[in-house]
């Protein structure tokens, strides 16, 4: 009985593969909400806007 526990407890091997697969998934659906939310129109104009108003600040205008 406690041969088998303790070869329950070691044995990993697979889990590793299933937290890989489950970050995997969760970066690439990261990914894609990243990629929607900097290629919307609103997103653009926000990010032109601070930068748009950094140069005026260090160039003046």
């Amino acid at each position: 009985m406690r041969f088998m526990l303790s070869r329950l407890v070691k044995d990993e091997r697979g889990l590793s593969t299933a937290e890989y697969a489950v970050g995997t998934v969760a970066v690439a659906g990261l990914g894609g909400i990243l990629i929607k939310l900097l290629t919307s129109d609103a997103v653009k104009d926000l990010i032109f806007n601070v930068i748009a108003s950094a140069f005026r600040a260090i160039f003046g205008g």
